[in-house]
């Protein structure tokens, strides 16, 4: 027992949800607002927006021995401060941001997390990071960290619609370094059936995309299907892209799943953002692709089927979740090619 937290016999790898909610329950996880139903997945926390936004001149890290909210307070990097309460505001392209999280932290001994941006935020081109104090890297929460939670916020291709209690991002709780981890290479598929498309183009200057808007923005003002020539595309230098893997992914119930970058000398492009697979994710029926946010770097880079363009990392969970991924109105089980729930299908 500690920090009136108890753990299951200090098993090693990803808690699963009902140990997230006992870290709730004993105040290791803490929130302004109380967890809503949902937000607790089989492998993860959904981190709320709070009620301030702040322009950044650049990006941060603050550094061993530095709290964010000092820096803040830096006019060579705060610019000026949102008010997100009324109506909201709208994150404009090329621009960095700063927010609080509703939740915040005070960890055991022995347990330290890791963020990453929902699948929903990958698919519109939005790059989140988490901040915290005294942090040297993004994303990553030190063993025993005690304190707020800030996630930076960049849209990429749409500006975006946000309000306090949005979700954009996501952390995981890990005991223990497993001492071997299980890899799959995935591939990009581009022989897809005839007349479909086998991706989507962003289209540059589209409207808002509202976060709360699911369903509701129309593909064609946003998107262009993209149709490959002999199994092939080019991608164009700095523009988004909307793929799918050749194969299936599967999670089994006793493991979780993070997409990572493979070797850069295969290609100069990025080929995720949203990187976390909840256990049970493509064990319907039909089975699941992965969606893959690509962009390329610089130049012109073409892409085949069949080439290799990220690996899946499996980690043993500590203990099997209460709920897998797909059984409470997952919006991504059994996928193909498929856009983020903002648009219509």
């Amino acid at each position: 027992m500690t920090c009136g937290v108890q753990v299951m016999a200090d098993v090693a790898g990803v808690l699963p949800d009902f140990e997230i909610e006992a870290l709730a329950a004993a105040g290791a996880i803490r929130s302004t607002l109380a967890l809503e139903a949902g937000q607790v997945q089989p492998a993860s926390l959904d981190l709320r927006l709070a009620e301030d936004a702040y322009r950044l001149r650049a990006s941060f890290l603050p550094g061993k021995d530095r709290a964010v909210a000092d820096l803040l307070q830096d006019p060579g990097i705060r610019l000026h401060r949102i008010d997100l309460t009324d109506k909201g505001a709208v994150l404009e392209t090329g621009c960095v941001y700063l927010i609080p999280l509703q939740e915040s932290l005070r960890l055991p001994p022995g347990l330290a997390a890791r963020a990453n941006p929902k699948s929903s935020t990958g698919r519109i081109d939005v790059f989140t990071r988490l901040v915290t104090n005294r942090s040297r890297a993004f994303d990553d929460v030190p063993t025993g960290y005690a304190g707020p939670l800030y996630l930076e916020v960049s849209p990429r291709t749409f500006p975006v619609m946000v309000r306090p209690g949005d979700r954009l991002a996501q952390i995981r709780f890990k005991r223990k370094k497993p001492e071997t981890l299980k890899e799959k290479v995935v591939s990009i598929d581009l022989e897809p059936p005839a007349g479909q498309p086998a991706g989507y183009r962003a289209k540059p200057h589209s409207g808002v995309v509202d976060l709360r808007g699911l369903g509701a923005h129309d593909v064609s003002q946003f998107w262009e299907p993209v149709y490959p020539k002999n199994g092939r595309i080019v991608l164009n230098p700095e523009e988004f892209y909307i793929l799918v893997s050749r194969e299936a992914v599967k999670v089994a119930s006793a493991e979780a799943a993070e997409m990572a970058p493979i070797a850069p000398e295969l290609g100069e492009f990025r080929a995720h953002y949203a990187g976390f697979f909840d256990p049970g994710f493509g064990m319907n029926k039909e089975g699941s692709r992965a969606v893959l946010e690509v962009r390329s770097r610089d130049v012109p880079f073409i892409l085949e089927h069949g080439q290799p363009v990220a690996k899946l990392i499996y980690e043993p969970m500590s203990a099997k979740p209460r709920a897998l991924y797909g059984g409470q109105g997952s919006n991504y089980q059994g996928q193909g090619l498929r856009l983020s729930k903002h648009f219509t299908q």
